[in-house]
């Protein structure tokens, strides 16, 4: 799908976003980050929380979006859940040093590019993100794009090969609900001007 307008929150491509079913953070998620509650209120007060942050990327972000024909609000669902915007990185680095930048890029199975807060690796990022939602279309060509979509996130994280059908797409990810968390992010991102 193309883009179908011209401001960055119009953009809609792989699917809608608006469209995706998501039970949101699971309590695994949402405690760490000092909540009690869990589900899409949880995914949307820790994207709150990062807001401000995502604001001095969100020219880099657009950018990425366009190369990459996809939804700006799902970077930025993804850059919230990675990196907290990249307040939670040291030297650009997470994920006991194998993770770059505020997507996160895992250097065991990508060679990262530019630095940690860079357009290059945005569009990096995105990059491996949009190549992971074709894997998932070519790998369900029965699932809705909005299906596709959610899978391909899911798989941004732990792999296209360990994504097995549509009602445990989060099984495997990290605290089993990395897509249903992004989703509601990039939800509330949208809402947001992204």
């Amino acid at each position: 799908m193309g883009l179908t307008g011209s401001s960055e929150s119009e953009i809609e491509c792989n699917g809608n976003i608006n469209d995706v079913d998501t039970t949101g953070a699971s309590s695994t998620t949402a405690r760490p980050e000092g909540l009690n509650y869990s589900g899409v209120r949880a995914s949307e007060e820790i994207a709150r929380k990062d807001l401000d942050r995502m604001k001095g990327y969100k020219p880099m972000i657009i950018s990425a979006a366009r190369k990459h024909n996809m939804d700006p609000a799902v970077i930025a669902g993804i850059i919230s859940r990675e990196s907290h915007a990249g307040h939670v990185l040291e030297n650009g680095w997470g994920d006991h040093g194998n993770a770059f930048g505020l997507m996160q890029v895992d250097k065991r199975y990508h060679t990262p590019v530019g630095s940690w807060n860079s357009q290059e690796h945005l569009d990096q990022g995105t990059g491996i993100l949009a190549d992971m939602i074709n894997t998932i279309e070519d790998k369900f060509p029965e699932w809705t794009t909005e299906q596709q979509l959610k899978g391909g996130i899911s798989a941004y994280n732990t792999g296209p090969g360990n994504v097995h059908n549509y009602p445990g797409v989060d099984n495997g990810t990290t605290h089993q609900d990395y897509a249903n968390d992004v989703v509601a992010r990039a939800k509330f991102y949208k809402r947001n001007g992204y």
